[in-house]
């Protein structure tokens, strides 16, 4: 097992900036906003020389107004579970701030839980460590580390603390060891992201796969702020699941961090094996519903569709919803669409299944000579139309790139092939090799004519019966 590292402290005192610091990545979402991380995020870090897990939290409030008192309750249950997994908890505070009671009442609390703790004082760049220390003595702590997360500094030194209060493992490196340059295992498994509107549901289906509340759920649309990964098996196959912030119109969007959540949302989408498009039944099909899926398709990106919300729908509802999925994705009927509950767990796994299979059709190996098969069986059965007094030619076929599957098909006069045929050929290429759940792309090449572009050289004959032609033409006239 490896030893887990929590960050733990109050708002903006810089615990994400520490955490993509100690984890080398950008996962955190980072901003000079108090309050912008919410859920546990989960990253690989080595620390003196041992890997470890730490934990980036969110920032812990004493003193809350009543409309916030609800998320706060929440996210102090995420910190709560945070401390309660963590072998170490290092505490952050600000170093321009000094100790506040708030911090003391943070210090209470991981006593309570009985870990051992670390002090860092973070934002001291420019600043005497022993002064530092000295202002944070009377939290009860030991010596604090005086750290810049944005800089870097002293950070090997905080690393040396975290891992002196780390259990011992076989085989770990003395404190004080240099870190190697052992490459730090990721998560494996099919990437599957959820994406949707605000509130449809993405962190409550992801907590009902887990059986556990590991991310946080509320009535409040934009609870979810940054991506977060969380590894997932069923039924002997791994998967990562990755929640992700809610999009919403760009005419709505007005904050600037939902503009960097809808970022790391975008980001989540272009590193997904497969995507859960979530559509609230309740609301039907929105435009903005139909612009995502765009959005999916464009970046070429397998999906399945899920009717969230659909426990306890009046049945003309229900028709209406069925009625506007045909009428505005007309185009998506390769995607497989699920009606699902994901508070009760209704068909949640029927959609997962969709999605692995989408993910798998989507790097799926087609031989040459199959796709070469299909194409002539496609073409008699329905031949390409006549461009410019001569039938288009198709002549052979071959894979050109996966996620999704690209089909070059090379032939004569290929750009005037009419949409309607790419489509045609689309849907044979998708029943033969049961590419359900993807995209396909065709690319046509048209061979080079070799005599394009010069001009044959008229020989002495051919120049001087060129003349007599002229000549007689202007004798008749």
């Amino acid at each position: 097992m490896l030893p887990v590292v929590a960050l733990v402290g109050r708002p903006n005192v810089g615990k994400s900036t520490l955490f993509n610091a100690l984890t080398g990545t950008r996962d955190a979402l980072v901003a000079d906003f108090p309050g912008l991380t919410r859920d546990r995020l989960y990253g690989y870090a080595t620390l003196a020389g041992r890997l470890s897990i730490v934990i980036d939290t969110g920032g812990l409030m004493t003193g809350a107004t009543a409309g916030d008192r609800a998320l706060r309750d929440l996210i102090e249950r995420q910190i709560a579970y945070a401390v309660g997994e963590a072998d170490v908890v290092v505490l952050v505070v600000d170093a321009a701030e000094g100790p506040l009671p708030d911090d003391h009442a943070i210090v209470a609390r991981i006593r309570k839980a009985g870990k051992h703790a670390v002090l860092a004082i973070n934002k001291a760049e420019g600043r005497e460590p022993l002064q530092l220390g000295a202002a944070f003595y009377e939290l009860g702590l030991g010596e604090p580390v005086a750290i810049s997360a944005l800089q870097g500094d002293r950070l090997g030194l905080l690393a040396t603390r975290i891992l002196a209060g780390l259990p011992a493992a076989p085989g770990a490196p003395v404190a004080g060891a240099v870190a190697d340059d052992s490459p730090v295992p990721l998560p494996v498994g099919t990437r599957i992201a959820v994406i949707g509107r605000p509130n449809v549901g993405k962190s409550t289906l992801i907590n009902r796969y887990l059986g556990e509340e590991r991310l946080l759920t509320s009535d409040q649309a934009g609870t979810t702020r940054d991506s977060i990964r969380v590894p997932f098996s069923h039924e002997g196959q791994d998967f990562i699941l990755v929640d992700t912030a809610g999009i919403r119109r760009k005419a709505r969007v007005d904050e600037m961090i939902e503009r960097f959540s809808i970022v790391k949302s975008l980001q989540a989408l272009e590193e997904a094996d497969a995507v859960l498009v979530l559509i609230d039944a309740r609301s039907s099909l929105t435009d903005q519903d139909v612009s995502l899926i765009g959005l999916v398709l464009e970046r070429g990106r397998a999906l399945a569709i899920g009717i969230n919300k659909w426990d306890r729908l009046p049945t003309d509802q229900r028709e209406k919803v069925k009625s506007d999925l045909d009428r505005k994705l007309p185009f998506l009927d390769f995607a497989d669409v699920h009606y699902i509950s994901a508070l009760h767990g209704t068909a949640i796994y029927d959609l997962l299944d969709s999605g692995r299979r989408a993910a798998e059709a989507a790097v799926r190996d087609l031989p040459t000579p199959e796709l070469n098969r299909v194409l002539k069986d496609a073409i008699q059965a329905y031949p390409a139309p006549v461009a410019h007094r001569s039938r288009i030619r198709l002549t052979y076929a071959h894979q050109g790139g996966r996620r999704p599957p690209l089909i070059v098909i090379h032939g004569n006069q290929t750009a005037a092939l009419p949409e309607s045929y790419r489509r045609y050929l689309v849907g044979c290429f998708r029943k033969v090799f049961r590419l359900r759940g993807t995209p396909i792309r065709i690319e046509l090449r048209a061979g080079k004519n070799p005599f394009a572009g010069r001009r044959n050289k008229l020989t002495p004959r051919q120049v001087k019966r060129r003349e007599r032609v002229r000549t007689l033409g202007k004798k008749r006239n």
